[in-house]
């Protein structure tokens, strides 16, 4: 199955060949929605078949195999055919949410000192966990220096090193409990210029510009050392 999401972000709709149904579930041979990983959720939308019905695709998983992806739909829904092509659209909205919160979350990295303990995201709030033994810069001060650094409109670019060239160079890594995604022999690099560099297989924006009015609306204690930052738009966003 061809990720077409790895590459291009931007896909909003294709088509595509269905390759194996199961019981509210299908595959294709490729697809522009990101499955359910990473702290980031699945995909919906909706698939439109060839005679021009249209069913809602609800959530989006990994399947058994690497780089598989499973299209859910609701319970009794109707299922495309094997061989059949299909039309494939996000919800590009709630998609799009989700790529100027995964941005925001590695810049937010940036800008704070210490391991990353977890993090997820939805379509109206983004969090990061830090283990911080040290003291670290309040909520303001990271919204301000977050905007300074949408302001700039840093590019954001991927690329691709190999698992060899990872492992021998660990510091890439700042989570502590989720690690990156391999099983093709290579790992996705996300490059925010001069900001940020690390593994990341999600979505993201083509420049920080695109993060908009983001602020760091909160800042909570989660243990002795773990602290938990949340992203939320802001204003007008």
């Amino acid at each position: 199955m061809e990720t077409l999401f790895q590459n291009d972000a931007y896909l909003k709709s294709i088509e595509a060949t269905v390759t194996s149904v199961s019981e509210n579930s299908f595959m294709l041979d490729k697809t522009i929605f990101y499955p359910l990983g990473g702290g980031q959720p699945g995909d919906n939308g909706t698939l439109t078949k060839a005679d021009g019905t249209s069913v809602d695709i609800t959530d989006t998983r990994k399947g058994e195999n690497f780089g598989e992806v499973n299209h859910l739909l609701n319970e009794g829904a109707d299922c495309p055919s094997i061989g059949e092509v299909v039309t494939v659209t996000l919800d590009w909205e709630k998609r799009y949410k989700y790529m100027r919160f995964h941005t925001a979350m590695h810049v937010l990295c940036s800008l704070i000192e210490g391991d990353v303990t977890g993090g997820n995201l939805s379509a109206d709030k983004a969090r990061l966990d830090f283990n911080l033994p040290n003291e670290f810069p309040p909520k303001d001060q990271l919204t301000e220096d977050l905007k300074r650094i949408v302001e700039e409109n840093h590019p954001v670019s991927t690329s691709w090193i190999t698992d060899e060239e990872l492992d021998n160079e660990p510091d890439l890594v700042r989570t502590m409990s989720v690690q990156p995604p391999r099983g093709s022999g290579k790992v996705r690099l996300l490059d925010i210029e001069g900001i940020d560099l690390q593994p990341c297989g999600g979505t993201h924006l083509k420049s920080t510009g695109e993060i908009g009015n983001m602020i760091v609306s909160k800042i909570e204690n989660k243990g002795k050392q773990n602290r938990r930052f949340i992203l939320r738009f802001g204003g007008d966003s």
